[in-house]
């Protein structure tokens, strides 16, 4: 037998080793995964995932810049990107002025009512002037009818007497016809005024509209966070809702898995769950069940149960304790697959592999 021959030997019979090694561990694994599932315990496959938000812009324009780089954690009203507004300050500057003009237009409608009350007030004197000077003129016939009978007036005194009443009864009436004039001069000054204010109001609305305009136009982040992609750069043009970043709040992760049937009936809310991650098999974190589909699903591809795989499986979340995310936030990572355990039997204590261990290197 040739050297190279034996090497050949040598090397097939370590990969023959490994492949039973590897082969006795699956063995083993899934024997203790059915024992505990025996047990009281049960488990799903899963990923971890976090509550995921797109920041998008409210209109369409070009952005001026992005402020933050993927990964970058952020916190809640931090910027995060800006849009150019170049068009939304002139129609600021458009629209403040117009609230300027009305403003103006307000205050001249106003002097207005103010004139033509003063004009109302100037024709109600006349008009009272020549009520007295009516009363002075029908007195005065009177006398000269007296007079007239008696022989003492002539009557060319009688008729100028009579003539100056009827000349008091026109400017009486004249002067009755200013005053309603005046009157509705007042009204309709009244009227332009209510417009004016009207136009103001309008005037304001349109100025808070675009300053709220202005304000959407710098995106900032909802809540804490983390930044996990930039959909978009700086210099493009999007349309109306157009998406510019994706963020996770990594105070909101949980695993997402899958249960058999005959087990997720059991399953309530708030159930302890224990997850152990493929990356980081010696932790084990805890866990609350936070959602129980209401439907089953076809098994997904990915899933793998204790026993043999069934058609229909319920979607479980389980979200992991919010303190302890704070403790690891940089260290929270997303689609990391992993196991999911649930203990049915409250009363059974947690075998040893499964007690907590969430140490500083917690991959959570």
């Amino acid at each position: 037998m040739t050297s190279e021959s034996m090497s050949m030997n040598k090397k097939l019979t370590i990969a023959a080793l490994i492949v039973a090694a590897a082969a006795l561990g699956a063995y083993g694994w899934q024997q203790w995964r059915s024992a505990q599932a025996s047990e009281g315990l049960v488990s799903g496959n899963g990923r971890i995932e976090a509550t995921e938000i797109d920041v998008a812009t409210k209109y369409a324009g070009r952005i001026a810049e992005i402020l933050v780089q993927e990964g970058e954690f952020v916190k809640a009203g931090q910027p995060l990107a800006r849009m150019q507004i170049e068009s939304l300050q002139a129609q600021q500057r458009e629209a403040i002025a117009g609230r300027e003009r009305a403003s103006h237009a307000v205050t001249s409608a106003r002097a207005e009512i103010a004139l033509r009350e003063s004009q109302y007030a100037a024709t109600m004197a006349t008009v009272a002037q020549r009520e007295a000077e009516l009363d002075a003129a029908l007195r005065r016939v009177k006398r000269s009818e007296t007079l007239a009978r008696e022989g003492a007036s002539s009557e060319q005194e009688l008729d100028d007497d009579r003539a100056r009443v009827r000349g008091a009864q026109a400017a009486l009436k004249a002067a009755q016809a200013q005053a309603t004039a005046a009157k509705a001069a007042i009204d309709a000054a009244k009227a332009q005024t209510i417009g004016a204010e009207s136009a103001v109001t309008a005037a304001a609305a349109t100025v808070q509209r675009i300053d709220a305009d202005v304000k959407d136009s710098e995106l900032t982040a909802p809540r804490d966070g983390r930044v996990q992609y930039r959909l978009a750069q700086p210099g493009e043009v999007i349309g109306a809702g157009g998406k510019v970043l994706n963020m996770v709040d990594v105070s909101d992760v949980y695993i997402s898995f899958f249960l058999p049937e005959t087990v997720a009936g059991r399953v309530a809310l708030g159930t302890e769950v224990r997850i152990v991650l493929d990356a980081a098999p010696q932790y084990v974190i805890p866990a609350q069940v936070s959602f129980v589909a209401s439907t089953a699903q076809f098994t997904p591809k990915t899933v793998e149960t204790a026993s043999e795989r069934q058609k229909l499986m319920f979607r479980v979340k389980a979200r992991i304790a919010p303190d302890l995310l704070q403790k690891h936030l940089t260290q929270v990572k997303t689609g990391l697959p992993g196991v999911a355990w649930i203990k049915l039997d409250k009363e059974r204590e947690w075998p040893a592999k499964l007690e907590l261990r969430t140490g500083d290197a917690s991959a959570s």
